[in-house]
């Protein structure tokens, strides 16, 4: 099965330069956890409700900070026609709950979650991928986000 089948295509984005007051509002709108920032048609980050939590609201910071202050820079992400079983194998090697899709231009189309893969995939590979995203890891400092740009 291809990511496309299993993948959220109805996603919000949010803006650089978008507060964490008006992210967070957006995500528990539409029950999310996460957004991906995009600038210029590009994506650029992913910002979390556990970003907010640990690089904002546990540092003190205001509900105006911007989002380009306490996203993850760097991020995985997957191409909509690649497999679903592959994919799945790389989400639970690199630990991520989430991967952002993108087609081939490198536009976001999509998001995928271990939800939308235990929902569409029945195979022992997704078990495999929720087990080694739950294992405890050194591997993601929610403090060693890059500076800002």
């Amino acid at each position: 099965m291809k990511v496309s089948a299993a993948m959220t295509r109805d996603v919000k984005l949010v803006k650089p330069e978008t507060t964490i007051r008006e992210a967070a509002a957006l995500m528990a709108q539409i029950d999310a956890g996460s957004l991906p920032v995009a600038e210029d048609d590009r994506l650029v980050g992913m910002v979390t409700d556990r970003d907010i939590a640990i690089r904002a609201v546990a540092e003190g910071k205001l509900p105006q900070t911007k989002v380009s202050e306490v996203m993850t820079r760097e991020m995985l992400y997957c191409f909509d026609d690649q497999e679903l079983d592959d994919i799945a194998k790389n989400m639970g090697q690199n630990q991520v709950r989430r991967l952002p899709v993108v087609n081939h231009d490198k536009r976001l189309v999509g998001i995928l979650s271990l939800g939308d893969l235990a929902r569409k995939d029945k195979s022992a590979s997704v078990g495999k991928a929720v087990s080694r995203v739950c294992e405890p890891s050194q591997k993601h400092s929610q403090t060693a986000h890059q500076a800002s740009a």
